[in-house]
């Protein structure tokens, strides 16, 4: 799809309306429905705070006034939850896209841009592309696709929500695979996350190329190491 220019989002008052109605998870989409869209796509990201792996978006559609048991914010999902509602999200949806940008996109371009591109990405692996997208938070400048960009939009909108899931659990697949190769960091239990064993790790085996050099404390690690 075109992505050197953006067209223009839905009217700001509308836009403004919209998030009174937090009530109803499908009240975004409802209301891009209504202004005439037929391919709704919601979009999240999981992986831009750790300090090692790559960060994934995911874009869902689903269909018309679907509303999938359980789906919400990932984050407020346990594991065993998300792996189950995954299965469910990709069975119901009309269509959906998985997008990477790996540590070294990252280091290129920093990790809001590295973010924008896997989304793009995972907007690319859906055809026929959706004609709306609701976002958490963000817009994508290059994208020629309607957008809107929804504050906390993981816990508003249910297409957002179900794209949380999405990213989370292929990112978390992606770095239990990444511990098989590297199992002194145990990257399958903090998934890349700061956390103090991770901290600790780091400390003791040095970052490795599945790090984040540009990061805090991994950029000071790698300055400290012969």
């Amino acid at each position: 799809m075109p992505r050197d220019s953006v067209r223009p989002s839905a009217p700001q008052a509308g836009a403004d309306s919209l998030f009174d109605l937090d009530c109803d998870p499908l009240s975004f989409e409802r209301a891009a429905r209504a202004s005439g869209a037929m391919r709704i796509a919601g979009l999240d990201e999981a992986g831009r705070g750790p300090l090692a792996g790559p960060v994934v978006a995911a874009a869902v559609i689903l269909p018309d006034g679907c509303l999938l048991d359980g789906v919400t914010d990932s984050k407020q999902l346990s594991d065993r939850r998300r792996e189950q509602l995954f299965d469910v999200i990709r069975e119901r949806a009309i269509a959906f896209g998985i997008g990477f940008a790996d540590e070294r996109t990252i280091e290129e371009v920093n990790i809001y841009q590295a973010t924008i591109i896997a989304m793009e990405r995972a907007l690319g692996d859906i055809a026929p592309p959706p004609d709306y997208l609701l976002l958490d938070a963000i817009r994508l400048p290059r994208v020629l696709i309607t957008q809107q960009a929804i504050i906390k939009g993981d816990c508003r909108s249910h297409s957002i929500a179900a794209a949380s899931i999405l990213a989370k659990v292929t990112r978390d697949r992606f770095m239990c695979d990444l511990h098989e190769r590297h199992p002194q960091y145990n990257f399958r239990q903090h998934k890349g996350y700061g956390t103090r064993e991770h901290m600790e790790l780091l400390r003791k085996h040095g970052p490795c190329e599945a790090h984040r050099r540009s990061f805090e404390p991994v950029a000071s690690l790698l300055r400290e190491r012969p």
